[in-house]
């Protein structure tokens, strides 16, 4: 079932300022991915399938020129992303950064709603 918020991305300006900010404000385990110039943010207990308790969700950390949304974003869970960037269209909000593969984990595309939030879509990929 989709819909549900399931991943947040922060953007940052310095890269290491904004790992250190977080990692001392709050304790979360920040995984550089330089690669895909992306920080993976683990905010809660985990383990290999995510958060291993109730009430939280992960995310990660992106040089805002690569964000979607100059600020932070929600990701919400989709069936299909094809499907619910037609939705949003029909509902009056716009593609932002179209559909593209996230390595052999899924899909991502980014969408503006009806008030100008930029709101982040994931589709995992089928398991082959």
């Amino acid at each position: 079932m989709g819909g549900r918020v399931v991943h947040f991305e922060i953007p940052f300006d310095d890269g290491d300022r904004a790992r250190r900010f977080y990692r001392e404000a709050f304790g979360w385990q920040l995984q550089e991915l330089p690669e895909m110039a992306y920080t993976l943010v683990t905010s809660g207990p985990s383990g290999q399938q995510g958060p291993a308790e109730p009430g939280f969700i992960n995310g990660g950390m992106t040089a805002r020129q690569n964000s979607g949304s100059g600020g932070p974003t929600v990701v919400i869970d989709v069936e299909s992303i094809d499907a619910a960037l037609d939705r949003v269209q029909e509902l009056g909000g716009s593609t932002v950064v179209p559909k593209q593969p996230v390595g052999s984990m899924g899909f991502t595309a980014y969408v503006q709603d009806t008030e100008g939030n930029v709101i982040g879509l994931w589709e995992t990929a089928a398991r082959a």
